[in-house]
């Protein structure tokens, strides 16, 4: 038996595996070059679009697609200054 090597495995930490820098993820892209952007919004757009519109004294549009929702929402958070802390806020 060698203990070197079982001494070498017990002092290695364990591989993590890290994920992948975004390089195309909605994200980092412009709601414009959405391919999905012109679907209606999500139910978690409208919600979150509901109280923004709703703090900021906006009026809420329910129609909106996919990518003029998330327009709205980082408009409506600039001026409520809400979710500006979390960049996944605005990816809704």
């Amino acid at each position: 038996m060698n203990n070197n090597s079982d001494q070498q495995n017990n002092n290695k930490e364990p591989y993590i595996p890290q994920p992948e820098p975004s390089s195309g993820s909605n994200a980092e892209k412009n709601p414009d070059e959405w391919i999905t952007g012109a679907e209606p919004m999500t139910g978690a757009q409208k919600s979150y679009l509901k109280t923004l519109s709703d703090e900021a004294g906006e009026p809420f549009d329910e129609n909106l697609s996919k990518a003029e929702a998330s327009k709205r929402i980082n408009e409506l958070q600039h001026k409520t200054g809400r979710g500006l802390n979390n960049p996944q806020d605005s990816n809704l």
